[in-house]
């Protein structure tokens, strides 16, 4: 019986794919990551009916210059939603649309009509000023209030994730390899950590701030997971 012989898993995407600028993508890593002459687009979202990528020109565009839409079919595996896009390079904006059920009690808030990030992304454009307002998925101006969903499309006034290219270099670090039951794990916001004065640190509310916050130190973390940004569950 002859083997198969084993082909790199870009090929086989291109194998399996429809067509040549866009293809399956691949649900692993999760962000973004430059292969094959493109760039493989991977979130996460369990619950999730329908996830569109927008590729954008500029950081104020309302309109997309490039929508795709991922099929549930082709474009998922597991709780991960996948595609790799020929061509995209370092710069490049972009931004998801997710839909789901919208159902508060139960902890959904999907909203079609918002604009999301990436939730690792490395990099966002600045849109000064940014409408925190507009982000919220529901109509503060209805009786209702949050269980009323929002038609507002804020796609110009929301930042856009920025694609980078730049790999992390570990320089040879090794995790601590503390056991679980002595393993210390903060998860905490990214500005409300060091914003207050009293954190005494020289860029407050920062991911520089956190690193360098005194508290932090003192407690002995191993490790901290932070909250930057909304995710998508």
């Amino acid at each position: 019986m002859m083997k198969t012989p084993q082909r790199e898993l870009h090929d086989y995407i291109s194998e399996i794919s429809g067509r040549a600028d866009i293809r399956v993508g691949s649900p692993l890593p999760l962000g973004t990551q430059e292969r094959g002459g493109g760039v493989n687009f991977a979130i996460f979202s369990r619950n999730a009916s329908r996830v569109r990528l927008e590729l954008f020109d500029h950081p104020e565009d309302a309109a997309p210059a490039r929508a795709i839409d991922l099929d549930s079919a082709r474009n998922r595996t597991g709780d991960v939603w996948h595609v790799w896009v020929k061509g995209i390079g370092p710069g490049q904006l972009y931004a998801y649309r997710v839909d789901g059920p919208y159902e508060p009690s139960e902890g959904h808030r999907f909203n079609f009509n918002r604009l999301l990030l990436d939730p690792l992304a490395t990099a966002i454009s600045r849109l000064p000023p940014w409408d925190f307002a507009s982000a919220r998925g529901y109509d503060p101006s209805a009786p209702e209030q949050d269980l009323a969903l929002s038609k507002l499309d804020n796609s110009n006034s929301m930042p856009k994730c920025v694609f980078v290219n730049e790999p992390f270099e570990w320089d040879g670090d090794q995790p601590p390899r503390h056991p679980w039951s002595k393993t210390v794990i903060y998860e905490t916001h990214v500005r409300g950590f060091t914003i207050h004065p009293s954190s005494g640190v020289k860029h407050p509310g920062t991911y520089r701030g956190i690193g360098k916050d005194p508290l932090f130190r003192r407690t002995g973390g191993d490790g901290c997971g932070i909250d930057a940004r909304a995710g998508v569950q």
